[in-house]
């Protein structure tokens, strides 16, 4: 079985809060319309106030009588991340779900002009704002029956090129530190197995309908469109968490 949802109406999301970090790019945007079409409760964050703002309001608008919300999240402050955690919780009584979005890339020609700086910059957004993340909402998600932990990775994660060292270095660690947490959820679950699952979906590269139209020759291969990433997405609560947990999910052809 592979990590694609089955279509629309996803009974296992009806009623869920799910909190999407990075929510205001094309593929946040994809996904608060899935997971708000699936009947889930959305609480959406991003650093970009006016982005989040638009991708809010287009998910209510599209699936009118959802609950999508938008909070202004500093994720690389760990006291904030806590704290949009606790106010979720407190405020919808559950925290069913965190799917990290959050991305940036640099690269170089080579591998000698490999620009430390850009290891700086990734380090932050890729992986500081997993720890970040996966620390603050590590306990709600424990106590749903249904938490999961869904990190977006790359297939470059494993197969580094060599003006991708920092951007390939900084996927694996993130996923590394994604796969410690779900090391604690099976803990966690004992020998009746764990309730929470921590799993990594990975994709080539992601491709939506405005790259499509700067680019209409572009073949795009191997690319994962925005829209099936968040059918994925939403397809793994379908999946019982022991079979999930601890697993990458591969979007598009394992290398």
């Amino acid at each position: 079985m592979n990590a694609n949802g089955t279509g629309n109406g996803n009974g296992a999301l009806e009623g869920a809060v799910i909190a999407v970090a990075g929510a205001a790019g094309p593929a946040g945007r994809a996904t608060l319309l899935r997971l708000a079409e699936a009947g889930a409760i959305v609480v959406a964050s991003d650093a970009d106030p006016t982005r989040l703002a638009e991708a809010v309001d287009a998910a209510r608008y599209a699936h009118g009588g959802a609950t999508v919300t938008g909070d202004t999240v500093d994720l690389l402050d760990l006291a904030a991340t806590r704290e949009w955690a606790a106010k979720t919780e407190k405020e919808f009584g559950r925290i069913d779900g965190l799917v990290h979005l959050v991305g940036g890339w640099r690269g170089s020609a080579t591998f000698a002009e490999t620009d430390l700086a850009d290891w700086d910059l990734l380090e932050k957004l890729l992986i500081r704002t997993v720890q970040h993340t996966s620390l603050a909402f590590h306990g709600g998600l424990l106590r749903s029956d249904r938490g999961r932990f869904l990190l977006i990775s790359a297939a470059g994660a494993s197969h580094p090129t060599a003006g991708n060292a920092a951007y390939a270095a900084s996927k694996a660690a993130a996923e590394a530190w994604t796969l410690a947490l779900a090391d604690a959820f099976r803990k966690a679950g004992g020998d009746a197995g764990p309730k929470t699952a921590a799993a990594i979906l990975i994709v080539k590269a992601l491709v939506h309908d405005a790259m499509r139209a700067e680019r209409p020759n572009a073949k795009f291969a191997g690319f994962t469109d925005v829209k099936e990433l968040a059918d994925a997405i939403a397809g793994v609560w379908e999946r019982p968490a022991p079979e999930v947990n601890g697993k990458r999910l591969w979007l598009t052809p394992q290398p």
